[in-house]
């Protein structure tokens, strides 16, 4: 019996193994039918089509393996599409499809709640992403980068809105904070590329835009959230303004106080305290967007969940990077729900032709002054023409912030119940979206195309020292000609 035994293990090692693409298909493919056998088995029949959880599986499924498709799409000379488009268009196609869209339901609350999670994943990663020592050795130039074109274009955005799609000043601002916001999910990647291929390294161009990247976010934000707290304030103009201004001051507050007890707790000594840290800093992530909300404080939220970040990984310093790395794992389950989630907001077939149709125009207007802008500011920071036109256009894309706050007014509205407030909030998030399809793949055909054409490749020049130079000066080559020697 053991011999026989012995004899079908030794058969077993000795076959084949599965390697490459098709491996890697198949475990993907065993992996998603197992999430659904899972899910399926503890909760039943809300695992049937036309219930909720299978929605909610079958959209993230969905956007994983349209994320993946639009991965693999490589044009010749031309950089890969962000995967992100890919998941928002998997989760348009759900809710577009007829037959599909009634099979995949989704309720608005569990909607609603995953996307407020993804949002606070997105603002812890933003917030350990900030990098105080970029920021001094940059000095004025990130500032300008980061705070001239994000104020200028959501004011432009603001003001055209206002005119041309009839929204409210507050909700124009609203509007503008949206889209002020350049992408990480773009802009950060391409600029790691460039920078590992050795354009712009010599000037710090990738580490200016990267730095500059989460600033401009921080400052959106917040300026999302001041303008949030006042369009869902009641009373006077005044009271509005304060309302906004107080939610400023509590996030604030609330974030240097927990950022500080993340300082101290867990403490140093303790096992396993990466992942201590971790799920310190994402429940308190986590808690507070969702606690704003409860108390009425909803713009707080974010704001908190960003200084508390910001202020841990300034504390924890070096050792912020396995923490910074669980963090982006859960990003990367989250991720295909947010953007899929977010794609499955919009009805098609709903849409005013004139919201589209004048949203698009307020995009153009505020890209394009953004572009503007953005060369006006670094026109005396020490960059050679065609340096200053590569850092405008890679200042274009629009993606995660605008999916992860885009909806938060739309639902701020939903839970008001007011009908007037809803239609501005899909107003904001039709343009949202809308910017995410035009300038997310833009902005990456431009930085992947322009960054080897108008930046300047570094090359490492070995240098000897004195006393191979004398001695090589002595014994010269006599293969080599005199004149081919002092080229060389």
């Amino acid at each position: 019996m053991s011999s026989s035994d012995s004899s079908c293990c030794s058969r077993l090692r000795s076959c084949p193994k599965p390697h490459g693409f098709l491996a890697s298909a198949i475990t993907k493919g065993l992996l998603g039918v197992l999430l659904f056998g899972v899910v399926w088995s503890i909760v039943g029949p809300e695992c049937l089509p036309g219930r909720n959880l299978f929605g909610l599986v079958i959209l993230l499924l969905s956007a994983v393996c349209g994320g993946k498709l639009m991965g693999m799409i490589r044009l010749p000379t031309l950089p890969p599409f962000p995967p992100l488009l890919g998941m928002l268009l998997m989760g348009l196609i759900l809710r577009n499809v007829p037959y599909v869209t009634d099979a995949v339901y989704i309720d608005q609350k569990w909607s609603s709640s995953l996307r407020s999670v993804a949002l606070a994943i997105i603002l812890t990663r933003a917030g350990l992403g900030l990098n105080p020592a970029a920021l001094r050795r940059l000095k004025a130039v990130c500032v300008r980068v980061a705070v001239g074109p994000c104020t200028t274009e959501a004011c432009t955005v603001a003001v055209v809105s206002h005119f041309l799609m009839g929204l409210p000043w507050i909700w124009g601002f609203i509007l503008g904070f949206v889209l002020a916001a350049v992408s990480p999910a773009v802009v950060v990647p391409s600029m790691l590329l460039l920078q590992q291929a050795g354009f712009g390294v010599q000037k710090g161009i990738p580490t200016l835009l990267m730095a500059a990247g989460s600033f401009d976010d921080v400052l959106a934000i917040t300026g999302f959230t001041t303008c949030l707290g006042m369009a869902f304030g009641t009373g006077s103009t005044w009271l509005s303004l304060g309302k906004g201004v107080l939610e400023v001051v509590v996030g604030i507050c609330a974030g240097g106080v927990l950022g500080v007890l993340l300082h101290f707790f867990p403490s140093d000594d303790q096992a396993d305290l990466v992942l201590r840290r971790s799920c310190m800093l994402l429940g308190l992530s986590v808690f507070s967007v969702f606690a704003s909300h409860s108390a009425g404080l909803g713009g707080a939220g974010g704001l908190c969940t960003l200084v508390l970040s910001f202020i841990a990984g300034l504390s924890w310093d070096s050792n912020k990077a396995p923490v910074a790395a669980v963090v982006g794992r859960f990003w990367d389950v989250f991720q295909p729900l947010l953007f899929g989630l977010i794609g499955a907001e919009i009805t098609i077939s709903t849409l005013n032709p004139n919201t589209v149709g004048l949203g698009m125009a307020t995009l153009c207007v505020g890209v394009v002054v953004r572009v503007l802008v953005t060369f006006a500011v670094v026109l005396f920071a020490g960059f050679n023409l065609k340096e200053k036109f590569f850092i405008s256009l890679a200042w274009l894309p629009k993606a995660t912030v605008q999916a992860a706050i885009g909806s938060t007014a739309l639902d701020m509205a939903r839970s008001v119940g007011d009908e007037q407030l809803e239609r501005y909030g899909m107003d904001v998030l039709t343009v949202a979206v809308l910017a995410i399809l035009v300038t997310a793949p833009i902005g990456a055909l431009a930085i992947g195309l322009a960054g080897p054409r108008l930046l300047q490749q570094y090359t490492e020049i070995k240098e000897t020292l004195p006393e191979e130079k004398a001695e090589s000066a002595s014994t010269p080559d006599p293969g080599v000609s005199p004149a081919l020697e002092s080229k060389l």
